[in-house]
């Protein structure tokens, strides 16, 4: 992989429009939040993630790292939690696409994005797609995830350049000055600060590629510098872009994007651009969708996980070489956590539980990385690798860096366990909170001590 592979890798996986759309609900006071996110959290956490990924350029990534730094519980904990947060992930992600997809009709798409009938029916059928063609192979996947990079960039163009004419014919519907761009405390919003950070993790998915990248050393620092330069400037200027079309209140977390390109294309008579934009992302989430479900799918065994499951989650499909038992635990579970948040909630409140479960357990891996770096910088190999693109400031520079991106993911963790103030009911969704993630968190500890038991059994005799 050479430069622009990596960069438009990188941009494929973090960039996401949903969370232009959450940023957008959340008000002008994001605008702050996505550059001191950008500096406090997103520079560290490429900065670690090139230290580490070069000087372990080995299939596993945080696994790896984890274990490397702590042992096998450690990176066992932090390889099952970063398995097992895609059941709930593919849930919110397939909502958010399925709202996103409604505009496709065209200002239809305004209700329909709204109507849990439409969204449920619409995400099960993604979810079928993507592990149907997972389970078939790779080859489409690859072309999916490749369509999905360019699917997701496009239609936030489109979405800023007609704010843009908008703005010149008509100006905006939100007043943009710099006291409502400073970041504000509100208990009705806080939740979402976790989500700013969480828009821009994805990096450590290259890590898995790491030995197929020609000339590391100057390859990942310039092709994260320039993806990192281009997201944050697409979540920036998105987020003034949908403001620019729409008052905050009436954002959808969703389908705010879509909602705002429809109506700005309205504005200038060519409504079309909603519907092309539509169909674009469209593209994108599936490819989005089914990279997750292959790469994801795939963490059991390349992680070792699968020494403490069951033996059939290591099973191959004889005709496809997939791991299609392990696609298939995926997608059903996750079709089952999809139909439990319904339970005593609006679409939106049921879809910010289950993006609340999954930055809690995606984080916690994270919390490990940022700790392995410290440990792992000690190692006197370090300044032995010619190949490794190390943190500046020699172990100064590593502690900023890693105590900067943890304290990040430590507070997003905290704040995600706070309802946003539009819950339907405010207990109800704590306790799904609590019981989704502390019940994944145990499931995992139960069979790695399952199976370090039977280890030891072996062992004995």
């Amino acid at each position: 992989m050479g430069f622009w592979d990596v960069l438009l890798f990188n941009i494929a996986t973090v960039l996401g429009p949903r969370w232009v759309a959450a940023a957008a609900h959340n008000g002008t006071s994001s605008i702050s939040l996505w550059v001191l996110t950008a500096t406090l959290f997103f520079v560290p956490y490429a900065l670690v993630v090139n230290e580490l990924s070069s000087r372990f350029p080995v299939e596993g990534g945080l696994y790896v790292w984890t274990k490397e730094a702590f042992g096998d519980f450690h990176g066992f904990v932090a390889g099952w939690t970063y398995w097992t947060y895609t059941v709930f992930y593919f849930p919110s992600l397939l909502l958010a696409s399925a709202a996103m997809s409604a505009y496709v009709v065209g200002p239809r798409g305004d209700t329909l994005s709204q109507d849990r009938t439409f969204l449920l029916g619409v995400s099960f059928a993604l979810l079928v797609v993507a592990v149907t063609l997972n389970i078939v192979g790779l080859n489409i996947g690859k072309w999916l995830q490749n369509a999905g990079g360019v699917s997701t960039y496009l239609p936030l163009m489109i979405l800023c350049g007609v704010a843009w004419l908008v703005w010149m014919k008509h100006g905006s519907v939100t007043h943009f000055t710099w006291a409502n761009m400073q970041v504000h405390w509100s208990w009705d919003t806080v939740n979402f600060w976790s989500q700013i950070a969480f828009a821009f993790t994805g990096l450590e998915l290259v890590s898995a590629m790491s030995e197929e990248v020609r000339n590391p050393q100057r390859t990942l620092p310039q092709a994260v510098l320039g993806s990192g330069v281009l997201i944050t400037a697409m979540y920036i200027a998105g987020t003034v872009a949908v403001l620019t079309l729409l008052p905050a209140d009436d954002v959808s977390p969703t389908s705010g994007v879509f909602h705002a390109v429809t109506v700005g294309s309205r504005v200038l008579g060519i409504g079309f651009l909603g519907i092309l934009a539509a169909m674009l992302v469209s593209v994108g989430n599936a490819g989005g969708v089914g990279s997750t479900v292959a790469g994801i799918a795939r963490v059991p065994f390349i992680v070792g996980i699968d020494r403490y499951l069951p033996e059939a989650f290591g099973k191959i499909h004889p005709k496809w070489r997939t791991p299609y038992v392990s696609i298939l635990v995926q997608a059903i579970v996750s079709g089952g956590v999809l139909l439990l948040s319904q339970i005593s909630e609006t679409m939106r409140g049921a879809y910010q539980v289950l993006v609340d479960i999954t930055i809690i357990i995606y984080f916690i891996p994270f919390l490990y990385m940022f700790a392995a770096v410290v440990k792992l910088a000690k190692r006197p190999d370090r300044l032995a690798n010619a190949n490794a693109v190390l943190i500046p400031g020699g172990m100064f520079g590593v502690w900023v860096a890693s105590g900067a991106g943890f304290l990040v993911v430590l507070g997003s963790i905290g704040i995600s366990a706070i309802p946003p103030g539009d819950s339907a009911n405010r207990f109800l969704f704590e306790v799904k909170l609590f019981v989704g993630t502390l019940g994944a968190i145990l499931l995992g500890l139960i069979l790695y001590w399952r199976g370090a038991r039977a280890k030891r059994e072996v062992t004995s005799n």
